[in-house]
Formats: structure tokens, sequence, C-alpha cells
């Protein structure tokens, strides 16, 4: 906690202040989620039209980034079994979204998994 002697920086929420990975999460009732910011951007790049929100492509972006932050969360929090089973709910998300998206549109789906630096 703040204040505490000795202990790390950390916000009354719990949630470390430091870290590249942790400046683009806020957390919400003990969820890490993403900050505004950083989710506008990713709608910016990846949606079809104005106001699209929930194409597969935007999902699997916003996914994407969850995970990656997730991921770097649980290299120091190794016990956070919570946080684990969550990512892999997401990854298994993520991954149906992608199948999805290769039966109906392989373009889409071949630039997508490009951009994003997925299947290596």
């Amino acid at each position: 906690m703040v204040g505490d002697p000795g202990g790390d920086a950390r916000s009354s929420s719990g949630v470390s202040a430091s870290g590249d990975a942790q400046m683009a999460l806020r957390a919400v009732g003990g969820i890490l989620v993403l900050k505004s910011e950083a989710k506008q951007t990713i709608l910016g790049k990846y949606r079809r039209h104005g106001e699209d929100t929930g194409s597969p492509e935007v999902q699997v972006a916003l996914l994407t980034e969850r995970i990656n932050q997730l991921a770097e969360h649980l290299k120091s929090h190794t016990n956070d079994f919570h946080s684990r089973r969550g990512l892999l709910k997401m990854v298994g998300k993520r991954r149906r979204l992608l199948a999805y998206l290769e039966r109906t549109d392989i373009g889409t789906y071949r630039r997508l998994v490009e951009e994003l630096g997925l299947r290596r």
C-alpha cells in the first residue's frame, strides 16, 4: 500500500504503478482493463467504419492487447491463478474469432495476423 515502509509503489487497488505494460491498464473492481486512450488507438487502427467497435478485427486486436499485458503481469505474479484462467479464456475467444475470420474473409485474416504478429 501507499506509505508502507519498504513496500513497492502500489495504488490503493493493489496494482503496481510502474512498468510500461501497466501504463495502458487500469483496475476496475479488481479486473485489469485497457485505458480508454489505448482502446481508442486500437479502435482507430482496426475499425471497418466510423463507429465500428464489434467487428472481429477490432475484437481480436483488443483481445491481443489485453492478452499481451496479462502475460506480462503473470511473469511477475506466477501464482495468480485467477488471472491465468482469464488469460486462457481470452486466448480461446481470440482463437475462435480468428477461425471465424479465416472462414469468412481470408484476406483480412492474413492481414490481421501479420499486423498483430500472431502465428510466427
